[in-house]
């Protein structure tokens, strides 16, 4: 009978405790629909108030719970100093995360649908999490950052304060191509592409004379960055290829001058190498110099 009644005391306590954090849990995600619909407050705003709300929220169920089936909470303070140490010793990481989410939800420097790009990785920030930030990438990934890492590393947010970002592209052409043409063309290349907006409108400028090539650089503006860059870029890439070719522009090719201090030397090592003989090659050449002579 002993055995009987303490199991039905701990279940109780147990469902006791249930019940309020299934309680505190319901609550909080009604706060959170209703917190969302507010257009008052920004999304980093709406986050973080809702992760509020549900911490606090849980927090009071447990002391309900606890005070509900009897237990004294001030014994329960050298139990909540040993895990106090135990957070600090052993889950230093877990902190740190949970601390640098709060940060960058009160400092709004990273909030869900900003586009950012961190140690070569790029894409749109789709939720903010106790522990880390899902960035989804162009090509369907899921990216989990921990949240310290976007508080210690560089980070790139390209709408930090405005979706307007500046793109370029580099083209080189032969010096015997007519320069100002081609900066025309380029402009026109990329007026033919819908993303590409025409305030600011896009321009061409002469950035160096290169060894082999005249360099040109197309700047041009977009507002959508989410959609992405690389394929925007390929896309005027390949109207200007089109342009240069209707308009007889030359992309040109790496061109090197060899210059021989010893002409002789080097046949006699070319000629060692093949076995040929000089009487081998004047008995070739005397058919082709007879031709030209005739």
């Amino acid at each position: 009978m002993a055995r009987c009644a303490s199991a039905c005391f701990y279940s109780s306590k147990a469902l006791t405790l249930a019940l309020f954090l299934w309680l505190a849990s319901t609550s909080a995600r009604v706060l959170e629909t209703r917190l969302k619909r507010l257009s008052e407050l920004t999304p980093a705003m709406q986050v973080l108030t809702s992760k509020l709300v549900r911490f606090a929220l849980i927090i009071l169920a447990v002391v309900l719970a606890l005070g509900s089936v009897g237990i004294d909470l001030t014994a329960l303070a050298v139990f909540s100093g040993a895990v106090g140490v135990g957070i600090g010793l052993g889950l230093q990481k877990v902190v740190s995360n949970l601390v640098s989410g709060v940060i960058l939800l009160l400092d709004r420097s990273i909030k869900p649908g900003d586009v950012i790009e961190m140690e070569g990785t790029y894409g749109w920030i789709t939720s903010l999490n106790a522990r880390y930030v899902s960035l989804a990438a162009r090509d369907r990934k899921e990216l989990l950052i921990p949240n310290e890492d976007l508080i210690t590393g560089r980070v790139t947010n390209w709408s930090y304060s405005s979706d307007l970002i500046r793109q370029s592209v580099i083209v080189g052409i032969s010096y015997g191509s007519d320069v100002h043409l081609a900066m025309r063309l380029a402009v026109d290349a990329a007026v033919e592409v819908s993303r590409i907006l025409e305030v600011p409108k896009p321009t061409c400028l002469l950035k160096e004379f290169g060894d082999s090539a005249v360099i040109l650089e197309l700047r041009f503006w977009i507002q959508d960055p989410a959609n992405g860059t690389a394929n925007l870029r390929s896309e005027v890439m390949l109207h200007i290829w089109d342009l240069f070719h209707e308009r007889g522009i030359e992309f040109p090719f790496p061109q090197r001058d060899l210059t021989l201090r010893n002409p002789e030397a080097v046949a006699e090592a070319l000629l060692n190498r093949s076995g040929a003989t000089p009487e081998t090659l004047r008995v070739v050449d005397e058919p082709k110099q007879k031709a030209h002579s005739t």
